[in-house]
């Protein structure tokens, strides 16, 4: 059971701005937790739970000191149970069947179409990335289930995306090979990917 009922995050393209931010949010209102930082592409990242209450007095605060320097923000008042371990850096274990990527332009726009998919269908996340150096400030999530379920996934995270106008790259793997599986188990960060030896040609 997840500790809080309601999440946000709010996105800023300066990291002054963004830390002016946090520091105004946490003095308006008793949330119940916050994580922030850089997460590439010059832009610094805050993620908030608790009440539902608390949650949208922080983000209302956030929004009003992060002005024109806000890139991007969602808040859900009764955010999915997996997507908050998911966020919280808790990672599923990896399964079999069809895999969907989505990377989004920002973070808090791939929360919001993921948390509508997972809300709709069936589907595990196992991978949810917020940005990085590695990302430039984007964000990258991984779904896995039957592959009705995969697709349905994607036709509502897409329409959440494009009622927004905002671009979205994204692929569905069918049958993904037991070594891509194996090799994205642990996460999709090549720094954490260790070589994997396969039963191919060799030099004679």
């Amino acid at each position: 059971m997840k500790p809080h009922p309601a999440f946000a995050s709010i996105e800023f393209s300066s990291v002054p701005a963004g830390l002016f931010a946090a520091d105004a949010l946490l003095k308006k209102s008793p949330i119940g937790m916050i994580r922030t930082g850089t997460i590439g592409g010059g832009k610094f990242l805050i993620m908030l739970a608790g009440t539902t209450a608390s949650v949208a007095e922080a983000h209302e605060e956030a929004l009003f000191h992060g002005g024109l320097q806000t890139a991007d923000d969602c808040i859900l008042p009764d955010i999915h149970p997996s997507l908050y371990d998911a966020l919280l850096g808790n990672v599923r274990q990896m399964g079999e069947g069809p895999l969907w990527i989505l990377e989004t332009p920002t973070v808090s726009c791939n929360i919001q179409a993921i948390e509508r998919a997972m809300k709709g269908v069936p589907v595990e996340l196992i991978e949810f990335r917020a940005g990085g150096a590695q990302l430039g400030g984007r964000g990258l999530a991984i779904l896995q289930g039957d592959l009705y379920d995969v697709e349905a996934a994607q036709e509502i995270a897409l329409a959440s995306l494009e009622t927004r106008g905002i671009p979205a790259q994204h692929r569905v793997l069918t049958a993904p090979h037991d070594a891509l599986l194996q090799q994205i188990s642990v996460s999709t960060r090549f720094d954490r990917a260790q070589a994997l030896l396969l039963e191919g040609e060799t030099a004679s």
